[in-house]
């Protein structure tokens, strides 16, 4: 599908709810702002292994907004492969050689396996030196409310993107907040980038399809190479019908009677 499902980083804030020293003492300033610290926790991340062992194989591991197919997206962009030894020196850089710790949020039944997927990062967390504190799991009604408020500092989400093309995931999720012009509606960790914003201001205006793809990819580029969110990936979404009926599945995940007709 073109769901995107994602770890969404508390990178604005200089002090975060859930982010502690090694030893679970609040820290003086929020290690999630540092494009290091992202990429490190990006790369502690076995996306084939959730995929394969966790989803029986329904997904595709992401590295970006859209899947292949999906205007925006950026072959440049491979999902990332996981390496300790890169994630601790990047650790290390940022002026966190002993890690530090956090707190995980996810829903229990908003998509399959929600709960299980933040109990397998927490533990590759703790393989790459966080200490986890604690994994909290809620129920959706509960969970997207608090997220809206800003009360997490890492928390599983999803956003599918239901157009051609990766702007509306773009502008929703990665734009920097602002109510008045309509951006940033599900920005819940309030990421912002200036470059970001202003080459999706120029997909926007352009009205070359060409030129346009081409700014969002480059809009892509520079958000998802500062790890604006984790990418984990893209579900893979199953339909089944009665002998005799044939269905035409959509990437958007919408079930319409129209797609379905009688076998030949």
């Amino acid at each position: 599908s073109t769901r995107l499902i994602y770890l969404a980083l508390d990178s604005d804030r200089d002090q975060s709810p859930f982010v502690t020293d090694a030893a679970g003492k609040p820290l003086d300033r929020n290690p999630l702002k540092d494009a290091r610290v992202r990429r490190a926790l990006s790369l502690m991340i076995d996306r084939r292994l959730i995929v394969d062992r966790l989803l029986d194989g329904s997904g595709e591991p992401a590295g970006q907004m859209v899947p292949q197919g999906i205007g925006g997206f950026d072959p440049a962009l491979p999902p990332p492969k996981q390496d300790m030894a890169a994630a601790k020196k990047l650790l290390n850089e940022a002026g966190y050689p002993n890690g530090f710790g956090l707190t995980l949020h996810t829903s229990t039944d908003r998509f399959a396996r929600d709960s299980d997927l933040a109990q397998a990062i927490g533990q590759m967390f703790s393989r790459g030196g966080i200490k986890v504190n604690n994994v909290f799991a809620v129920p959706y009604n509960v969970y997207a409310g608090a997220a809206t408020r800003r009360e997490y500092s890492a928390f599983i989400f999803g956003f599918g993107t239901t157009t051609p093309d990766s702007t509306i995931g773009l502008m929703n999720v990665l734009a920097t907040f602002d109510k008045e012009a309509g951006l940033g509606a599900f920005n819940r960790s309030r990421y912002s980038n200036t470059q970001f914003d202003a080459a999706l201001k120029r997909t926007l205006t352009e009205f070359d399809d060409a030129k346009r793809l081409a700014s969002l990819r480059e809009a892509t580029r520079i958000a998802f190479n500062d790890v604006a969110v984790v990418p984990l990936y893209w579900p893979i979404v199953h339909w089944a019908a009665k002998k005799g009926i044939v269905y035409e599945p959509r990437r958007s995940e919408e079930t319409l009677a129209q797609k379905a007709s009688l076998a030949k």
